[in-house]
């Protein structure tokens, strides 16, 4: 349930509000627009609406239907923005964030690191703990790929994201890592969801391979119901039953959820495709389809990376589809600064 209160509301008419939403036992969560303020009642105790339309500034409460409250459109009108390092994802604007699958060597890891940069990319990508569905395949430096890519993106100027992978991690990617990221695998995690939801710091949750929209918003919402608003979704692909790419990416969830949310909604066309020729034109098509922004594979040898080489483009590509994009975004009314 949420509560619209009337445009100039008094401080003391909204602080009478939370108060009764409390003593309900349910929590309260604060939206402020531009007009006006609304106040989400959330929580399994029944409330009567009729308590709340008779306060002072209320203008009208409203119950929401859908399973996730704080994600959805009817809590916030306004699209969420979520800035990092002078990069924005939401509203009007498309980020980019992008750079190797996994951190190999401090040799690799600083190069690629260079190459964005020159490439005007603010955020660096790269895993150090890999979950890879054969044993046998290469699962990443751990914690001293945490520290390579986190000092190669200092020397750099950029920003660091990383996929963690369990709850005991979070201590030390808070260290290195500026955006952490929930994989596929994980998006219904609910336990590390829950401990996400305590942070302080954005937070990416890549589509499960065969979730749901509506699964995917509810994942957002374990980490909404916490301290933590600064929510971005990744369409990542979904398993379907054809082959000849790794996963079917699925853009027409790029205009299903910005109807049905406010959170920003970025694009990986290197896991939604799996090969490198695919992931210029499925880059284009996303910020065509209004994305918010985008995650791409980038490696300096890709014939040499130790993960996903074949979906990783090569520097001198990544740089011509990033000036592609910058002028496409514009047609869609988006910036890529």
């Amino acid at each position: 349930m949420i509560i619209v209160m009337r445009h100039g509301a008094s401080e003391n008419d909204i602080k009478k509000v939370e108060e009764l939403i409390r003593l309900k036992g349910r929590e309260v969560h604060l939206s402020q627009g531009e007009s006006h303020t609304i106040i989400g009642a959330v929580g399994e105790k029944v409330i009567d609406p009729r308590e709340f339309e008779l306060l002072d500034g209320v203008k009208e409460v409203i119950k929401i239907s859908s399973s996730y409250k704080l994600a959805s459109r009817i809590f916030q009108q306004e699209d969420t923005i979520i800035e990092v390092n002078g990069e924005k994802f939401g509203g009007s604007h498309t980020g980019m964030i992008a750079g190797p699958c996994t951190i190999e060597s401090e040799e690799q890891i600083f190069e690629c690191a260079r190459l964005m940069a020159e490439s005007g990319v603010k955020i660096l990508r790269g895993g150090a703990f890999k979950p890879r569905t054969s044993p046998y395949s290469f699962q990443g430096l751990g914690e001293e790929g945490l520290k390579l890519i986190r000092a190669a993106a200092d020397k750099y100027n950029l920003a660091v994201t990383s996929e963690v992978m369990e709850i005991s991690q979070i201590p030390m990617f808070l260290k290195y890592v500026d955006i952490l990221q929930v994989g596929a695998r994980n998006m219904q995690n609910f336990n590390l969801l829950r401990e996400l939801s305590k942070i302080n710091k954005p937070v990416i949750i890549k589509r499960g391979l065969s979730a749901t929209i509506n699964e995917w918003l509810m994942a957002a919402e374990y980490i909404l119901s916490g301290t933590n608003r600064e929510v971005i979704l990744c369409e990542r692909g979904i398993r379907t039953f054809e082959v000849a790419t790794r996963n079917t990416l699925d853009l027409c969830a790029i205009p299903v959820v910005k109807k049905l949310s406010h959170l920003p909604i970025i694009v990986d066309p290197s896991h939604g495709t799996g090969l490198r020729d695919k992931v210029v034109p499925m880059s284009l098509a996303s910020v065509a389809a209004g994305c918010d922004g985008l995650i791409i594979e980038v490696h300096n040898k890709p014939e040499c990376a130790l993960c996903d080489g074949a979906q990783s483009l090569y520097p001198e590509q990544f740089d011509s589809l990033y000036q592609k994009l910058k002028k496409l975004a514009p047609v869609v009314d988006k910036t890529m600064d």
